[in-house]
């Protein structure tokens, strides 16, 4: 139901923790690790953005894809000598393609010690429901909803 991810996303956290290239002085977007899971009628999605202002986060659903940006900007003010920089700076993008059965127009998003969470509604047409069927008068089986 939730989502095909970016299938290189691995690929391109692996690069970062071999080369050290978190940073995205070289341009590339930091990692934006997640956990997704379904719990009743919905789909939670939980976003690691430790340091994020919630101001620079910005969530667009576009026909059936999410996508996710944020920025983390330096502390340190502008001049200052850096003599440590380890934390990674800069934008992080995530984008998820969601499923037909998942309704767009009710996402919720909440953003708590670091973490944004999304919750993303079942759509009614995809929940399960029971079938009721009746016995008709000639032997044939009626369905009703």
């Amino acid at each position: 139901m939730l989502m095909r991810t970016d299938p290189f996303r691995d690929f391109d956290r692996l690069a970062q923790q071999v080369f050290g290239t978190a940073n995205t002085t070289a341009g590339r977007p930091s990692a934006m690790p997640m956990d997704a899971y379904r719990s009743g009628d919905e789909f939670l999605v939980h976003f690691d953005l430790p340091g994020i202002d919630p101001e620079t986060i910005e969530l667009d659903v576009e026909r059936n894809v999410l996508s996710v940006r944020a920025e983390r900007r330096t502390p340190a003010p502008e001049g200052a000598e850096m003599i440590v920089a380890e934390r990674p700076t800069g934008v992080s993008t995530r984008q998820l393609f969601l499923g037909d059965t998942l309704d767009t127009e009710r996402i919720d998003a909440s953003y708590e010690a670091g973490v944004l969470t999304l919750r993303i509604p079942v759509a009614e047409q995809a929940k399960p429901r029971r079938i009721r069927i009746s016995g008709g008068d000639d032997g044939r089986k009626q369905i009703t909803r």
